[in-house]
């Protein structure tokens, strides 16, 4: 499972860095690898779920699907303006903080230490937004932090599902109109240049389609807990994978509120534990 789970988070982190280097370098538009990037997940997620020995059943919904669409839209028009790693770490503390209100919305309660672990996570997001040379744009921040509140969303009403990769499936199929509704609208600035539909195709089928299909294969030899802790490394993949692989700056800014969004969410889960 070890593998599995490592493959997952690598294919997670892929998915910031195929969408940042086909916004900044291809000259692809957002809606279009919008477009491709759920056009080609749905085909592949169709193809895995049909796979199966048993017989295709009704997944998903169509309020999963607008989550889903509004995730992947926001993500890709945030990253005509954010570097990998700071969309990267702006999403995951998007995505926690709205996935740690849900369970509270559920009932469960924060001890004193997660209170304060989510203290710290937010002050990170507030530090990295705060105003000064460093900061990133603020309508990408925006739209990224929508982002990962939209992913969020989208994980809490999976996780009461019993066939995560059938639903996921069927909530791709369901996003296809939807995204490609958005680029027909924005018809007229549509770009879609065939290197950056080659990103978009790689961040949907591998990245996205078969990156979902290993998760959840590995998620059946993991403890709750430990598929969230683990989840830690995407935004950090990203960062290393930023400045490895597209030659972008890590500065301090971004160092600290790395440590205080991953450290701050690191403490709420291992006390959930």
């Amino acid at each position: 499972m070890l593998a599995l789970t490592a493959l997952a988070m690598l294919a997670f982190a892929a998915n910031s860095l195929l969408c940042r280097l086909a916004l900044r370098d291809t000259g692809i538009d957002a809606a279009s690898f919008t477009s491709v990037r759920i056009v080609s997940g749905a085909i592949v997620l169709a193809l895995l779920a049909r796979s199966r020995a048993a017989a295709p059943q009704p997944a998903g919904s169509w309020v999963s699907a607008l989550a889903l669409f509004a995730y992947a839209a926001a993500f890709s028009f945030a990253y005509l303006s954010l570097s990998a790693a700071t969309g990267a770490l702006l999403a995951f503390g998007a995505v926690q903080v709205t996935m740690i209100f849900g369970a509270w919305r559920r009932g469960e309660r924060l001890s004193p230490a997660q209170q304060a672990g989510l203290a710290v996570a937010m002050a990170g997001l507030l530090a990295l937004l705060w105003p000064g040379l460093s900061a990133p744009p603020l309508a990408a921040a925006v739209l990224m932090l929508l982002a990962g509140a939209a992913w969020g969303v989208y994980s809490l009403r999976g996780a009461r599902g019993h066939d995560p990769l059938r639903a996921t499936a069927g909530n791709f199929l369901r996003a296809v109109p939807i995204s490609l509704a958005l680029s027909a609208a924005m018809l007229a600035s549509a770009t879609p240049t065939s290197a950056g539909v080659a990103c978009a195709v790689a961040s949907g089928a591998l990245a996205s389609g078969v990156g979902y299909a290993i998760w959840y294969t590995a998620l059946r030899g993991l403890r709750a807990t430990s598929a969230a802790s683990v989840q830690l490394s995407v935004p950090l993949l990203a960062a290393l994978g930023g400045v490895l692989w597209l030659g972008e700056p890590f500065s301090a800014r971004l160092g600290v509120a790395a440590v205080a969004v991953l450290g701050g969410v690191a403490v709420v889960l291992n006390v959930r534990r």
